[in-house]
């Protein structure tokens, strides 16, 4: 009976310790990192509940030797810290698509990976958030067949 009324009290602490935190509906902005040579992405954040969201991340590259689309999906846990500051860790993965030019020419490629994500992110009084994020990227295809480490700032507006 011990045993019992002690693990009742642990979990009934556990479970008010990990509080429902306000994450917004939707956030749009930038995530500026490598992005695997992709440079700056634009980030888009939909909330599915009280801690839980789906990210989309789209990179381009329109250069003299090739371009390139990279589009990315997540879905992410989000953990309150303290106050507005946040954590997060997320799963997911993508496409990326190159067209060669030039010296590249007739070098077409697409490639599937998948990505881990887990970072920080400050939600500011006003309709701002900022968030500073680490996510391994692991690829299957010719041209991203390996894996990737980035990281990247993020400057997302909330509504």
């Amino acid at each position: 009976m011990k045993k019992l009324f002690l693990l009742s009290l642990t979990l009934l602490g556990f479970t008010m310790a990990v509080s429902a935190q306000d994450i917004s509906d939707n956030a749009i902005g930038l995530r500026l990192g490598d992005s695997d040579g992709l440079g700056a992405e634009v980030s888009y954040q939909r909330a599915l509940g009280d801690s839980n969201r789906l990210e989309a991340d789209l990179g381009w590259r329109n250069s003299s030797s090739y371009n390139a689309i990279k589009l990315t999906g997540l879905y992410q846990w989000v953990m309150e810290l303290d106050g507005n500051f946040n954590w997060f860790v997320g799963a997911g993965g993508g496409l990326a698509i190159f067209d060669g030019k030039n010296a590249l020419k007739g070098t077409d490629e697409t490639a599937l990976f998948v990505a881990g994500d887990i970072g920080v992110e400050y939600n500011f009084d006003i309709p701002l958030q900022v968030s500073l994020d680490f996510r391994p990227e692991l690829g299957f295809g010719d041209f991203a067949d390996d894996l990737d480490f980035d990281i990247a700032l993020g400057i997302r507006y909330r509504w």
